[in-house]
């Protein structure tokens, strides 16, 4: 599978759960104030989406490319992924950071350990579940070359996002303010503001200021002969570029990382100079240029840290969720906060900043993080003020023990594993014999491979849902 879809559950929370979840509203609203620690179902139903969502277009995506990633500028359903989980993680630091925790240095020290932990934790597990270990499904191989280990990686940058958000959290918050007014919600988070501010401004200046020099690559070719490497030379000279080959964001990775530690397989060889059955992979057009064969990281360095921004984000929005107790208010407010992050997305995009997500641009930030806004202020109308939890509830049960869905779906462990075990050929294997069956009862390949994902989401869906009744959870 794509390592773009990949995502994960950064079970940021040890506990997901809202102290102040409490609501002057009537009927269903009194039983949220009767749990002093009451779980938010929405934000699990909503990561468990997230996680139905990128099962769904990595492995729909071969059959239906449309519904793939960009092959570069543009955004597609499959682009929505990564910044859902990222705003899910700002979400859950707000919940879990509640109003009041940090009135003591001792406290903020304490859990400034535990987030460094964490980030560690969640950055190793990406290096093992992406760094090139595990060969996917199809491939009936594991093992490493640690001269081409990919550090970089989906994991790896939610626990970039993970950690600016929560030291923000931590020591960027004024907890002697209450918040009374919209005036002193600002004033106590405008410091964390001016921060992720800041990390704006350096990735912007970054990206349009930086200058990006010729650079040469090695790429090796298997021929009946044996394998002959080439060197291709990518002519730059330039600043401020977007396109695949000059642009600061690929220039930063291969200086700081290394091209043999980045990823080998780049969205933009689905672009129309890259292959000719664009926007799928294919091979390559007769007049292609040389950088097509380049690699490029999808969550490099510096992509990360506008990417963290959108943990910020979210990170408002568990803030709203947190001090304001009316439903009616969150919802307003999230809905206002959403609308407004998607006009200045779309403006921004008018105004000639693209939207690409292998560069995470600032329009694709914006609107991203809107949709976030509004898929999760949905969810929590149905969810957790109307209570119609029981359509949800397989996404819930999946949100609630989306880590191991994802090692094990999203990182191919599981079907590799299954796979394994083939009669004869390895062709022979239950996975790829139940798809071709699908296939062949509905006479049609495309529309057999989404019947056959289908069944593996409610499959994950089911088997989170046996975990959760056992009381098993796995977190970092």
């Amino acid at each position: 599978m794509s390592p773009e879809n990949q995502i994960h559950d950064v079970e940021v929370a040890d506990e997901e759960q809202i102290t102040p979840l409490i609501t002057h509203d009537s009927g269903a609203d009194k039983s949220l104030s009767s749990l002093p620690n009451q779980r938010l179902v929405s934000l699990d139903v909503f990561r468990g989406l997230t996680v139905a969502l990128m099962i769904l277009v990595d492995d729909v995506g071969r059959a239906f490319p449309s519904l793939n990633h960009s092959p570069w500028f543009g955004v597609t359903l499959a682009d929505f992924v990564m910044p859902f989980f990222l705003f899910g993680v700002g979400v859950s630091i707000g919940l879990v950071f509640k109003v009041g925790v940090f009135q003591k240095v001792s406290s903020k020290s304490n859990a400034t350990k535990k987030v460094i932990w964490r980030t560690i934790k969640l950055f190793l597990l990406g290096i093992l579940l992406q760094g090139g270990y595990f060969h996917g499904r199809g491939h009936l191989t594991y093992g490493l070359d640690l001269s081409k280990i990919r550090w970089f990686g989906v994991l790896q940058r939610i626990s970039v996002g993970y950690f600016l958000a929560s030291m923000s959290e931590i020591w960027l918050v004024n907890n002697n303010i209450l918040v009374d007014s919209p005036a002193a919600f600002a004033k106590k988070y405008s410091i964390q503001w001016m921060f992720s501010i800041l990390l704006c401004s350096v990735y912007l200046c970054l990206l349009y200021s930086l200058y990006v020099p010729n650079w040469k690559f090695e790429h090796s070719n298997l021929l009946w002969s044996g394998r002959v490497s080439t060197i291709q030379n990518v002519h730059c000279e330039m600043r401020g570029s977007l396109d695949p080959p000059c642009n600061a964001v690929g220039f930063i990775d291969r200086l700081i990382l290394g091209e043999d530690h980045m990823y080998q397989r780049p969205v933009y060889r689905r672009t129309k100079e890259c292959s000719v059955n664009s926007p799928d992979y294919g091979p390559l057009p007769p007049d292609s240029p040389g950088w097509c064969l380049a690699p490029f990281d999808p969550e490099g360095i510096l992509s990360s840290l506008m990417a963290a921004i959108t943990c910020f984000v979210g990170l408002q929005f568990g803030h709203i969720l947190v001090i304001f107790q009316d439903h009616k208010q969150r919802v307003l407010l999230w809905s206002v906060f959403s609308f407004f992050l998607l006009v200045v997305g779309y403006i921004l995009e008018i105004l000639g900043i693209p939207l690409s997500k292998a560069l995470y641009t600032l329009s694709y930030m914006f609107i991203t993080a809107g949709a976030s806004g509004l898929v999760l202020t949905a969810i929590y109308y149905i969810v957790d003020i109307e209570r119609l939890r029981k359509p949800t509830v397989l996404l819930q049960w999946m949100g609630m023990n989306a880590l191991i869905v994802y090692a094990l779906a999203a990182c191919d462990i599981f079907p590799a594993v299954i796979q394994g075990f083939y009669y004869r050929s390895p062709e022979n294997n239950l996975i790829d014999t139940s798809e071709a069956l699908i296939q062949n009862i509905l006479q049609s390949e495309k529309w057999g491979t989404l019947a056959f994902v289908i069944i593996e989401i409610l499959f994950w869906g089911l088997l989170a849902g046996f975990l959760h009744k056992k009381g098993i959870y796995i977190k970092l």
